[in-house]
């Protein structure tokens, strides 16, 4: 399982430029200078991987309602970018075979967040990394899959066991050491604003490369990376590339 990490990654391509988790955001990342991008996936009603964070489309599209009670059809007649700006009216929902497709096309690393519509979590991770793994070449460096939902990690496990896995964190569970022995994540993702130099030590003590998300600031990211943190998940790569 190998994995190289750059020290930057474009939190949902680069959601300070453009808007998040489309094809647009992905280009404007690597125009912006980032190697590696991070995105989420969730399936349609019809059981399509799509690339959409929130459980509805009302914040990112200019329709409304539950991503689980569209099909893949719907979702893609929405329009995902006239909200963030004019130039990127018409960009759509891009499907995960489109997004990685792009990536490949564009020279981008991945990292894959698996955000299941709740009871789906085991469905998701395995039609997503059934879908990766069908087209992702064998020769290049395979994406970093992660979660905040435990069941689609474990699924991970099985669906592709030799991918590279991130334990997403947001409030330290009491436990995260002996989901850290079973899980067996490549990295420990965790949010910035939730952790202290002492808690971050917990972390990097475990020998994991940790991530930390997301973050806007250039002195906070060169505090975290002074402190160990092996890469940081950001909006706006432009600004946090200069003091790397």
């Amino acid at each position: 399982m190998t994995l190289t990490l750059p020290k930057i990654i474009g939190h949902r391509g680069a959601m300070a430029r453009a808007p998040e988790n489309t094809l647009a955001g992905f280009r404007k990342a690597r125009e912006l200078g980032a190697t590696m991008i991070e995105f989420d996936a969730k399936l349609s009603r019809d059981g399509v991987p799509v690339l959409i964070h929130d459980e509805t489309v009302d914040r990112t599209t200019d329709g409304s309602g539950a991503v689980r009670d569209m099909d893949v059809d719907e979702l893609r007649a929405l329009d995902a970018g006239g909200w963030f700006g004019p130039e990127f009216a018409g960009e759509r929902i891009p499907t995960l075979e489109e997004g990685l497709r792009l990536a490949l096309e564009i020279g981008l690393a991945v990292n894959i967040e698996i955000k299941p519509c709740p009871g789906r979590e085991i469905e998701t991770a395995r039609i997503v990394l059934e879908t990766a793994r069908a087209l992702w070449p064998a020769d290049k460096p395979a994406p970093l899959i992660s979660s905040f939902a435990l069941a689609s990690l474990e699924q991970s496990t099985l669906s592709a066991p030799d991918w590279p896995r991130g334990y997403l964190i947001w409030d330290r569970p009491d436990d995260w050491r002996e989901n850290v022995r079973r899980l067996t994540p490549a990295t420990l993702n965790v949010g910035h604003e939730r952790e202290t130099p002492e808690s971050l030590a917990d972390y990097i003590d475990t020998g994991l490369p940790v991530l930390a998300y997301t973050v806007n600031d250039p002195a906070r990211a060169r505090v975290l990376l002074d402190l160990g943190v092996s890469s940081i998940i950001t909006d706006v790569p432009d600004l946090i590339l200069p003091i790397i």
